[in-house]
């Protein structure tokens, strides 16, 4: 059974309007598997985000399919997804205010070589 879901599984979206399939590679099949090892279904909220920025990826790459054509094996089920977006985001860092440096004096060996040649 693994051996058919590593080459053609998907993964189902539990969204407002109903279930949704997403396709996917088989590098983010075998992802996938490795997460829901243990668990046929997972809430959003347990996900790590590195996984939650690739279902958005494959949501908004519209990478949706019907499991009804062809009986694909599904992979693990995600409770609680908004249709097309995960709720929880991470937020981009805002960057620190810094302060400029106070301008230095150039050495006095600097300001006399510089006296001498305009002299």
């Amino acid at each position: 059974m693994w051996i058919e879901k590593l080459s053609r599984g998907v993964l189902e979206l539990e969204t407002p309007v109903g279930p949704r399939f997403l396709d996917l590679s088989p590098v983010q099949r075998a992802r996938l598997m490795w997460t829901f090892r243990n668990f046929s279904s997972l809430p959003h909220q347990v996900l790590r985000s590195s996984e939650l920025r690739l279902i958005d990826r494959l949501s908004n790459a519209n990478r949706f399919v019907s499991r009804a054509t062809e009986e694909r094996p599904v992979i693990g089920k995600v409770e609680g997804i908004a249709e097309g977006r995960s709720e929880r985001r991470i937020e981009p860092r805002t960057p620190i205010a810094t302060e400029a440096a106070p301008v230095r004096k150039p050495p006095m060996s600097a300001v006399a070589a510089s006296r001498q040649n305009a002299a």
